[in-house]
């Protein structure tokens, strides 16, 4: 069984137990979090597509750690006028484990 959800303005296809990087969420690890912006649903002999949202359906996730992921560097330049400019930036993100899809 699998659902496509939504969260941060991006989708995630998820199964029970996989681990995902999802954008910064409020929370304490180890907490619970549930996603209601839920966009399919499926299992071996059915599939559930909803309009945009499926309602009543809820996938429940475990907080495993909130982290910064690796450093992008923002490089501006114009030839020929002395003009640079040099930035770093590191996403904040939560890794959350996927624990229950309801049926």
């Amino acid at each position: 069984m699998f659902a496509v959800i939504e969260t941060g303005g991006k989708q995630y296809k998820v199964q029970k137990g996989d681990k995902i990087k999802v954008e910064k969420l409020e929370g304490e690890e180890g907490g619970k979090l549930v996603f209601s912006n839920v966009l399919l649903t499926s299992d071996k002999s059915s599939v559930e597509i909803g309009a945009p949202y499926i309602k009543g359906k809820e996938v429940e996730g475990k907080i495993l750690k909130h982290a910064r992921g690796e450093k992008k560097i923002v490089f501006k330049y114009h030839s020929k006028a002395r003009y640079r400019k040099k930035k770093g930036h590191r996403q904040e993100y939560v890794e959350v484990e996927i624990t229950n899809i309801p049926a």
